[in-house]
């Protein structure tokens, strides 16, 4: 780095013919490179190379066709669970059954989590991106095949199909993130990705009550109104998995951060996913992380999937007003995800965030608990804003501050393992709050869940903070910049002054 003689303030001549110069710290700090350009800047290892990178326009496109096809799987998801009566009463099933449909994909997606997150590692972000688009089309179709009272296989059938693309659809919202975004948007970017996801349930809790309203009497009518929600979804999946394919790359031609271009530059062979895995299981604040994501999500799928029930109970043919609160549950957790990634962004202070969050996680889901049977539909509408406002908004925190503490372990490959954590524990709390809302009522399941949280917030307090990531991107600006005190000396020969 070349400097202008003004930052001079002072030298003095040594006897070995060198020189001993004082620098005025405030000029000099001025000469280097801003913060941005010094967080793009590679140190080259001993010959002062720099590692060139860029940010590409792409990303946005890349991010975008991931959030849509993302969404569409979930609404998948939830599209059963929102109007449980109705299809219990189309198909002649059991509420257990229904419930099953949206169990199914937290019960596919722990044996499959391993595979997926290896392809993930060898073949690329894109051959995973596909995969997960395809069968989110494929199980789509299928469903159009199910309408039929007597075909409930068919349709669960279907979900198994889309259960499977979860699994790789899942892990990606931190390696998108990662690999196409800069240092300052990449908790952006990823609750942006999961965003798409918490969309999708959004759109899951309103449409199917407006699609498929109650018709009891009529079932041909009611076949045919199922009909509409299955071919229209079927065909939006099958349009963003035409997208996937001429958008979605593995990654871009320069990498677009420091973390990134440090990752690039290793050799191939010398990952191992094998030894991935048992080095994050060997760190011990990520496995902490491991079961406090996996209690809060998994209370979200569990809140998520039982509504229908905690909702019709006290409030008997509500089923359009259940999607609402739903969607505001969902939507006010969108806005909580987005809020997230931004001070995220700003502040890299993820374990204060973290801990913040889920305390008032849980005091959000203790109010809705005991606001459920008021009889006053608006204040349920309110608190379920509330709690979906800090229990979803939860979500791309953990991915985020696992990559943190887990670095230079693929994202993929975290991010799974939480995924993992969060289904076991969804269909733990699923089947069990299930069963207490049906033989006791829906205040049981509910503080079932409140106690579970609970353990959460000790077991969040106990994870040891320490950012790797966030080290490797601002490590330039110390390797750059050696001005640490108030003044800056070094030595230097006299000629190379002159």
């Amino acid at each position: 780095m070349t400097y202008h003689l003004d930052v001079l303030i002072g030298y003095k001549e040594l006897s070995n013919g060198s020189v001993h110069i004082t620098l005025d710290p405030k000029t000099l700090e001025q000469e280097l490179p801003p913060p941005d350009e010094k967080e793009a800047m590679l140190p080259g290892e001993q010959n002062n190379e720099a590692l060139e990178t860029r940010l590409y326009w792409r990303r946005f496109a890349v991010l975008a066709v991931f959030s849509l096809y993302s969404l569409v799987n979930a609404f998948q998801w939830i599209q059963y669970s929102i109007i449980t009566n109705i299809f219990m009463d189309y198909y002649n099933v059991s509420s257990i059954a229904i419930d099953w449909l949206s169990v199914v994909y937290m019960v596919a997606y722990v044996p499959l989590i391993f595979p997926a997150t290896w392809l993930l590692d060898k073949k690329g972000l894109r051959m995973t991106a596909l995969l997960g688009a395809g069968l989110n089309a494929l199980g789509a179709w299928v469903k159009c095949a199910s309408v039929g009272p007597g075909l409930f296989w068919v349709t669960m059938s279907a979900q198994i199909i889309c259960s499977v693309a979860q699994v790789f659809i899942l892990g990606l919202p931190s390696r998108i993130a990662s690999v196409w975004f800069g240092p300052r948007e990449v908790s952006t970017a990823c609750a942006t990705a999961v965003l798409g996801n918490q969309l999708g349930v959004a759109i899951g809790f309103l449409l199917p009550p407006v699609l498929v309203p109650n018709t009891a009497d009529d079932k041909d009518l009611m076949g045919h109104n199922i009909s509409i929600m299955f071919y229209g979804t079927a065909g939006v999946s099958t349009l963003l998995f035409l997208l996937t394919i001429f958008v979605i790359k593995d990654r871009p031609p320069l990498p677009p951060s420091k973390a990134q271009a440090v990752l690039s530059t290793g050799p191939a062979e010398d990952y191992s996913y094998k030894k991935s895995i048992i080095n994050l299981f060997k760190n011990k604040p990520f496995i902490l992380l491991l079961v406090s994501y996996g209690i809060m999500t998994g209370s979200f799928y569990s809140v998520s999937t039982l509504l229908n029930q905690m909702i019709i109970t006290h409030y008997p043919g509500e089923e359009l007003n259940t999607g609402r609160i739903g969607l505001t549950l969902v939507v006010a957790g969108m806005f909580g995800s987005i809020l997230c990634g931004i001070w995220l962004d700003r502040t890299k202070t993820y374990k204060l965030t973290t801990l913040i969050v889920y305390v008032l996680s849980f005091i959000g889901m203790v109010v809705f608990t005991f606001t459920l049977n008021l009889g006053n539909l608006l204040v349920i509408f309110f608190t379920a804003g509330v709690l979906g406002f800090f229990m979803t908004g939860y979500l791309p925190i953990g991915f985020e501050f696992g990559v943190e503490i887990t670095y230079p372990e693929s994202e993929g490959t975290s991010s799974g393992l939480l995924n993992a954590f969060a289904q076991v524990f969804g269909i733990i709390f699923t089947l069990i709050q299930g069963q207490l809302t049906t033989d006791y009522g829906p205040l049981s399941g509910n503080i079932f869940l409140c106690a579970w949280i609970l353990l959460g917030i000790v077991l969040t307090a106990l994870i040891k903070s320490d950012l790797k990531r966030h080290g490797v991107n601002v490590s330039s600006i110390n390797k750059g910049q050696a001005v640490s005190s108030s003044d800056f000396n070094f030595q230097c020969c006299l000629s190379s002054l002159l």
